[in-house]
């Protein structure tokens, strides 16, 4: 019996991405920037400030990569921009009048209150540990994030929160993934990540030689992608976590 188990795949370590995986925002940005802006006394479309929000993200994303740390920038400066931008590009490019509401909307999105546990989430995280998994998340994610996963009863889950900002790089980058091998002491045949990302985290993670899964998301996946990942390696909702683990661990002789 004890040979046999020896050339069973066991899995030690599961890393997690937190955003859209485990936690969500409660409203559309967009809405949240528009309710901020109306206790400021300025009326904007909340469409508008999506949409804006989407293209300033991506522009400051591209110019000052993983919150503009090799640039000089703090990532409180770094979103303290994002919002001055989104304001600008929905029409409002008064500098003074939005500083106060992008100060806010640090605080809030600071805040537990801001974000939600997605469904099957803790209940899958205790199942995990139960059945002796160690835990800790690998997230592109600002030094928020610690407080906001204890504010969310989450963070007794995790042996450590691993974000871009502490790492100094952001996933897919494999350097993120091997300082979480590191801060484990894993080795990366024996851990698997877990994410909603196929870019930066089912192929990052794979990049770095760890296990992985896709969790699907509320919107369909692109066709490309499907066909490109394993069935087994998708996990259309958290509750199907277990029992993928369960056919990986008992699906790979030799490893």
């Amino acid at each position: 019996m004890a040979s046999s188990m020896a050339h069973r795949l066991q899995l030690r370590l599961l890393t997690w991405d937190v955003k859209d995986t485990l936690l969500q925002l409660r409203y559309p940005v967009g809405e949240e920037y528009a309710t901020k802006a109306r206790a400021h006394g300025l009326q904007v479309e909340a469409t508008a400030l999506g949409q804006a929000f989407r293209q300033a993200y991506r522009a400051q994303s591209h110019s000052f990569p993983n919150y503009g740390l090799s640039h000089g920038l703090t990532s409180h400066q770094w979103w303290l921009d994002v919002v001055l931008k989104t304001f600008h590009l929905a029409g409002v490019p008064d500098v003074q009048a939005v500083a106060s509401i992008a100060e806010q909307l640090y605080k809030d999105f600071s805040s537990p209150c801001s974000w939600q546990v997605l469904e099957g989430a803790e209940t899958t995280l205790r199942g995990c540990r139960k059945r002796g998994l160690r835990l800790a998340v690998v997230s592109n994610f600002d030094r928020r994030l610690e407080n906001i996963l204890v504010g969310l009863g989450l963070r007794e889950h995790f042996d450590f929160v691993l974000t871009s900002e502490a790492a100094g790089c952001p996933k897919p980058d494999p350097r993120i993934f091997q300082e979480s091998l590191r801060l484990a002491n894993m080795e990366p045949t024996v851990t698997a990540h877990i994410g909603d990302n196929y870019h930066c985290d089912y192929q990052g993670a794979r990049a770095a030689g760890m296990h992985s899964f896709l969790v699907l998301g509320p919107e369909p996946l692109d066709p490309v992608i499907r066909d490109s990942v394993p069935e087994e390696h998708i996990l259309p909702s958290l509750s199907h976590l277990l029992p993928a683990l369960d056919r990986l661990e008992g699906s790979s002789p030799g490893l």
